[in-house]
């Protein structure tokens, strides 16, 4: 954490980090996703350096982060991001805040859309959005857009077992 840096330089490089990402959203939007990827690795490592790992700000950029690497397929990078960084936002953020909810929304997305994936990583990931689910059903209420989210990504992983589930039989 940069906590030396005068104010007015703290404020103006999470100014540069702000306007990074918002260039890296449009990036992506216009189909650009390895250039969006490129800066959203940026902002992550800025705020880890302005912020420390702990700042819910470091958090968001980590889950973006994530969130672009499995746009790209990177579903091991991405994976492993996660689980870096989830317990962080276990311990700071807690269980049911929305950034913790989305990080396990994008771990199990990592795992269950991932071709090389093992059944054993599918039942993770159908059993990380199941009590992802709930958790966001408890605190948001059942027509919040994050509960719905995780509810449709929650029947895909369980397609997704199934089909490699009959594959085996």
């Amino acid at each position: 954490m940069i906590a030396s840096l005068p104010e007015d330089v703290a404020a103006a490089e999470r100014d540069i980090l702000n306007l990074q990402n918002n260039l890296a959203i449009t990036y992506r939007k216009l189909g650009l996703d390895e250039k969006a990827l490129r800066l959203k690795r940026e902002v992550y490592s800025g705020r880890l350096k302005l912020h420390g790992e702990e700042h819910p700000e470091t958090l968001i950029a980590a889950n973006n982060c994530a969130s672009s690497l499995i746009s790209l397929e990177h579903f091991e990078e991405a994976r492993s991001l996660m689980r870096e960084t989830m317990p962080v936002a276990r311990r700071v953020l807690g269980e049911s805040h929305a950034v913790m909810l989305k990080m396990r929304w994008n771990y199990a997305l990592a795992l269950y859309r991932d071709d090389a994936t093992t059944l054993d990583d599918l039942r993770e990931a159908v059993t990380t959005l199941e009590d992802a689910g709930r958790i966001a059903r408890r605190v948001f209420g059942g027509m919040h857009p994050l509960t719905s989210d995780i509810e449709e990504y929650l029947q895909e992983a369980r397609a997704a077992l199934r089909a490699r589930s009959a594959s085996l039989e």
